[in-house]
């Protein structure tokens, strides 16, 4: 299955993606490299702590700036959820919903990668 194809099953609006970029899906297909740079380098794992809240934020801020510029909206979703819950104090509220995507995100990074090899 082409990589686009595949990554609408996941749930990515690729079609929105390409739209904000004019269309050039060579430049939409090197900015999912960005994304799972990003996810690689900013990862953030349910089972931080409380001295940790901050940086948590501010790597799950990158992550859903640069999905939502793709229009990667499962995992644009559900960090713009986490970040809103983190700002807001609620850090037992957020970590189920990073359990719940990180699933989700590995088989969009997984998928990215597939085809980019």
């Amino acid at each position: 299955m082409e990589l686009f194809e595949e990554l609408k099953t996941l749930g990515v609006d690729v079609d929105g993606g390409l739209r904000r970029i004019n269309n050039n899906a060579k430049l939409y297909t090197r900015l999912l490299g960005t994304f799972v740079k990003s996810i690689e380098g900013q990862s953030v794992a349910p089972d931080f702590d409380e001295a940790q809240v901050a940086e948590a934020v501010e790597k799950a801020h990158a992550i859903k700036g640069t999905a939502g510029n793709l229009s990667i909206t499962p995992v644009y979703e559900a960090y713009t959820k986490v970040v809103d819950l983190l700002r807001a104090g609620q850090i037992d509220d957020a970590r189920p919903i990073l359990q719940e995507i990180q699933p989700v995100q590995a088989a969009i990074v997984d998928c990215i990668k597939g085809h980019m090899e």
